[in-house]
Formats: C-alpha cells, structure tokens, sequence
C-alpha cells in the first residue's frame, strides 16, 4: 500500500477511530507510520542519552499508551503533536529509570563537580528540561503547548496555531515567552 500521508486520508481514519471502527484505527498507524518514525527520530536526536531506545521502540511505547485512550485528535497535526507528546512521556520515563538504576536505585547521589560528561549528563538535562516544561504547564499552559508543539511536535506556526486555536501572533508571542522562561529556569539561552 504505498497511499501517501494526506491531511485528509488521516483525518478519515481518525474520524473512523472515533466511530469505533478498530480498522480505521489500524490504518491511521499504517499511514502515519513513516512520520512517527521520524519524528522519534528527531526526538532522539534532540534527547542524548538515549542510545538504547531505537526510532522504531520509541513508536512502539508511545502507540501502546495510546491504544488505552479514546482518541480526540482533530486532525493530522493535532494528531502528530499528540503522539510527540506520549513520545516525549517515554523518553522521561525511560531517562528517570536509567537514573534510577545507574544511581542505585532511587538513592540520591550529590556531585559538587560539574565535570559530568556523557549520558548521564544527557539524562539529567532531559528530565531537567521536562521539569522545566512541567513547571512552565502550571504557570501558563497555553506557552507551554507552544513550545511542546514547536520543538518537540515539529509544527509550524499555522499548524500550532490550528491546534490550539489561537492566532500566528499568539504562537509567536506565546513562543517567545515559553523560551525565553524556559532558559532563565534553565539558566542557559534558548
């Protein structure tokens, strides 16, 4: 089957999903298998430390603890910015039991030195940056849908501003509120 990912052949199957129709659901994944393939990709990429979770994992977990859900996705893109949104769930649950595990289990190790290098200074910044958009979620959640949808989804500002609703000037304004917060709670600029 070689049909090509069309904004509209993936709204049909999530329209159908919604209906209950088990076949629809089967080939929403079908069809929009390449894309979340390449967007765990980017989500990897952007999340060293990683390196035991393959593009084809990533899917595979953020699928799973979708199937328990009814879907409400509107659209393609509100569709891809939720699977990022279980993809990004997978990777801090994946960063948070490697750290557990390679600190001892849950005890908590202290370093005065900032001298550490590698993958676990690329797990501590994953979950540092989700505890960061966490925080910003309670703050404003609208800027931290923003930001989530840009960086973590791959939207384009007409596509986040559809999602959401909302106007381009208010993704713009919205995205530059959210890093700019982001990189002060940070303490880097984004």
């Amino acid at each position: 089957m070689s049909e090509s990912l069309t904004a509209g052949s993936l709204t049909a199957q999530l329209e159908g999903w919604r209906r209950g129709q088990t076949e629809a659901r089967e080939r929403l994944f079908e069809l929009a298998y390449a894309q979340l393939r390449k967007i765990a990709s980017d989500r990897l990429a952007a999340a060293p430390g990683t390196g035991c979770l393959s593009p084809t994992e990533l899917v595979h977990e953020a699928v799973l603890r979708v199937l328990g859900n009814e879907p409400d996705w509107k659209d393609r893109a509100h569709f891809c910015a939720s699977m990022s949104l279980y993809m990004r769930a997978v990777l801090i649950d994946h960063a948070r039991a490697r750290s557990a595990d390679k600190r001892g289990g849950g005890v908590l190790h202290v370093t005065l030195s900032k001298a550490e290098t590698g993958e676990e200074s690329a797990m501590a910044d994953l979950l540092a940056i989700d505890h960061g958009l966490r925080e910003l979620e309670r703050l404003d959640p609208r800027a931290a849908s923003v930001l989530h949808l840009s960086y973590f989804a791959g939207l384009d500002r007409q596509q986040i501003a559809g999602v959401l609703e909302v106007s381009v000037q208010v993704v713009d304004r919205e995205l530059r509120f959210a890093k700019t917060w982001l990189g002060a709670h940070l303490g880097t600029r984004l």
